[in-house]
């Protein structure tokens, strides 16, 4: 597997995590009483994942020289 293909499969793996993290976020927002920490904790984690989604893009995509 070459390290592209290797970054596309990382890549796919934090979006689904990502995605994963939405849906547990909003699922604690809706409770009666919603645990604000574990809510920060996993929107920190969620920010987390973001800036690594952001650095495996920016080293699959080509430097473009304007």
């Amino acid at each position: 597997m070459s390290q592209q293909e290797e970054l596309k499969e990382r890549l796919a793996e934090l979006m689904a995590e990502h995605r994963d993290l939405d849906d547990a976020i909003s699922a604690l927002s809706l409770r009666a009483v919603p645990d604000m920490i574990q809510i920060q904790r996993l929107k920190k984690r969620k920010l987390q994942l973001r800036d690594e989604i952001t650095k495996i893009e920016s080293n699959l995509l080509p430097d473009i020289i304007a």
